[in-house]
């Protein structure tokens, strides 16, 4: 039987939680995207491919968190990857957000949903990836 201390399973369990979470938009976006489209003020099939377009990145960035998952204190540089993607969406967001003229009150919603989602991923993978070091 395997047994890790701790701090492995609790960095399992909050890479898991996050990829989870991610999952709840990449596989409606990809299912469903006429059910999305308008939260970002697009409509007919331009909208649809847009967001399922969405929902095939975020399926793209589950990628790393497998390995990360599977034993993060070993796999530290993809769980560093992890971070980093995690990292660069709040960044991004908060830019596309401070640079959103007004009269975008659905934008607006849209992107303060997303960056309260990506940083509390990243506040809770940061916290994470400290307590599997101790595993090393």
């Amino acid at each position: 039987m395997d047994r890790k201390p701790a701090s492995v399973w609790f960095a399992r369990a909050a890479l898991l939680a996050v990829l989870i979470a991610n999952m709840t938009a990449a596989i409606p976006y990809v299912l469903r995207p006429a059910d999305y489209a308008a939260a970002y003020e697009l409509t007919g099939v331009p909208g649809e491919v847009v967001v399922r377009g969405f929902g095939i990145l975020y399926l793209m960035w589950a990628v790393p968190f497998i390995p990360a998952i599977w034993h993060p204190a070993r796999n530290r540089v993809t769980f560093a990857v992890v971070l980093a993607m995690q990292a660069i969406g709040l960044a991004g967001e908060s830019l596309m957000l401070a640079g959103l003229p007004a009269g975008h009150a659905v934008l607006r919603a849209t992107g303060l949903r997303f960056i309260a989602f990506d940083g509390a991923g990243l506040v809770i993978l940061l916290i994470a990836y400290r307590a599997s070091r101790i595993a090393t």
